[in-house]
């Protein structure tokens, strides 16, 4: 057995490669992006004072302090294992550690684990935690929590597993307190990177009411339609990274424009997602930082509901939309062009040249809808959630392109739990905008259109794709994975599952006092690295 001490950062390939010498979505939960949501219990409003409480530290460091945020949506699941929203899981990511994190350039973090190690036939791994961590209760974080979680998310529990990322479980072990041994059923390249899901505590099933982890902020209170509070964990493990911030408020606004006033009023500290429009309102006093933001926009087609289920019909349409019209007039031109649901933060497995694919080209589509059987054109439900300006924007235009081709698109807008429940979970849907967020590894990301994943709401169904991502899964040479994921994309572009329309910019807008802000290639915001100055 090859031991592989990690107390430095980790790097995804660098992980792939150990391998070798001796991995929103393949099914994934709470911080990894998908679930099962559910309705969460109310409890009071807290308020508290908005500005840095304490005197300044070294270097204008001010300790304490509370950080309101502008959140377009509301938690759909406080516990992180039947969460689907990202945003949910960026807010609730502060409350829950995992065995690792992401860390900002895609790599792994130990946080929980302190050292793993892998066999030379990659199937079991052993992982050894880190010994004084305390769950938000008092309570100490054991193996037998690491057990509780993984049996409860690999069915090893006697229910329904919660993901399948983990149904390659065969066996769990708890030698000592400090100690988990997982063996899989077969080899899994992705398992090592779904190990950032949270560690909850052992027989606690109070989560989506009072959600309790190990992160660096405790949960405070859940007012729906107000607010979500957290509070410094006074007793964080990684005293290095303790926070210095008090309290964390994130305000529920789904009008961007309101949140954009809020903060040049002072009500509000931070605003994630910010327009470029609303950046030009906010002028001195405050900065905006922006990146790649690893997610891919797209306009899912059901593969299974007539005439979608005509790959002609579904090429037409890709024909028939300008990506380029979208990216200025949306994404006012910050975003990436894109081809297949892969971006190019994932360099490693990105194929290049699929985004030339369907160039626009009205004839053509036209032509397509013939041979389909549809030369005076067909109707089309495009549903969009409500609270998404940008993708009802995207809709609008869409919706004037495909006129050009005979095309009658209808826009129907839904409100986030409605898509969740309708589109994501019963693929209840003609065609629909949605942003799928970026993954740590590429199996979260294609393993999505895999026929036996749960949540393939694309509805694409394909022996030979299932076969490529179920290679790619269990191949542990990190070049030869990342050809087959190559291969994989290839394959949804020609068959046109869904027309993939960009990653937009991230941009994120707050206070020039707010210091400490780090972007990251999946949506996280780490409250604990953040701080005012004076």
């Amino acid at each position: 057995m090859l031991k592989l001490n990690r107390s430095l950062m980790l790097g995804c390939s660098a992980l792939m490669a150990a391998s070798v010498a001796l991995s929103g979505c393949g099914g994934s939960t709470g911080k990894d992006g998908s679930g099962n949501s559910s309705s969460i219990p109310t409890e009071s409003a807290v308020t508290s004072s908005p500005s840095p409480s304490a005197a300044a530290s070294d270097g204008g460091k001010v300790e304490g302090g509370t950080v309101r945020v502008a959140m377009a949506t509301e938690p759909d699941n406080l516990d992180p294992y039947l969460s689907a929203a990202t945003d949910t899981g960026s807010m609730m990511d502060n409350v829950f550690d995992g065995l690792f994190e992401g860390g900002e350039n895609s790599e792994l973090v130990p946080a929980i684990a302190e050292s793993y190690s892998v066999s030379g036939d990659g199937l079991t791994y052993t992982f050894t935690l880190k010994k004084g961590i305390k769950f938000h209760d008092g309570s100490d974080l054991t193996s037998e929590d690491v057990y509780y979680s993984y049996a409860k998310l690999s069915g090893l529990n006697g229910k329904d597993p919660l993901s399948s990322k983990f149904a390659a479980i065969e066996t769990l072990e708890t030698p000592d307190d400090y100690t988990v041994v997982a063996k899989l059923k077969e080899k899994d390249a992705a398992f090592l990177a779904a190990n950032i899901v949270a560690i909850v505590p052992k027989d606690y099933e109070e989560q989506s009411a009072k959600p309790i982890g190990a992160g660096p902020f405790k949960f405070s209170v859940y007012t729906p339609g107000q607010q979500l509070v957290l509070e410094k964990n006074e007793s964080f493990y990684d005293r290095e990274h303790a926070p210095t911030l008090d309290r964390v408020e994130f305000k529920f606004m789904p009008d961007a424009n309101a949140s954009v006033l809020a903060l040049k009023s002072g009500d509000i500290d931070m605003v994630p997602g910010i327009s470029s429009q609303g950046a030009l309102q906010l002028g001195d006093g405050f900065r905006i930082v922006s990146g790649p933001q690893n997610m891919v926009q797209l306009m899912a087609l059901n593969n299974s509901v007539e005439p979608l289920n005509d790959v002609k019909v579904r090429q037409a349409i890709n024909y028939a939309i300008d990506k380029d019209v979208i990216i200025q007039t949306v994404a006012e031109g910050n975003g990436v062009k894109l081809g297949s649901n892969m971006s190019p933060a994932m360099k490693m497995y990105y194929q290049e040249g699929l985004e030339k694919r369907y160039e626009p080209n009205a004839e053509k589509a036209k032509q397509l809808l013939k041979e389909a059987g549809y030369e005076q054109g067909i109707k089309l439900t495009i549903t969009v959630p409500s609270n998404y300006k940008f993708h009802v924007d995207t809709a609008q235009v869409i919706a004037e392109q495909l006129k050009a081709v005979g095309i009658q698109a209808t826009i129907k807008q839904v409100e986030w739990s409605s898509w969740l429940e309708d589109v994501y979970n019963n693929a209840k849907y003609e065609a629909t905008i949605v942003g799928l967020t970026g993954k740590l590894d590429p199996h979260e990301v294609l393993g999505r259109y895999d026929s036996k994943y749960a949540k393939n709401f694309f509805k694409f169904s394909s022996a030979e794709y299932d076969e490529l991502v179920g290679q790619a899964r269990l191949e542990i040479d990190p070049d030869k994975r990342a050809e087959l994921y190559k291969q994989a994309q290839t394959m949804l572009t020609e068959q046109a599952v869904a027309v993939y329309i960009m990653d937009p910019s991230r941009s994120v807008a707050m206070k020039d006092s707010l210091e400490g802000f780090k972007m990251y290639p999946i949506q996280k915001y780490d409250f604990a690295a953040m701080y005012y100055t004076k």
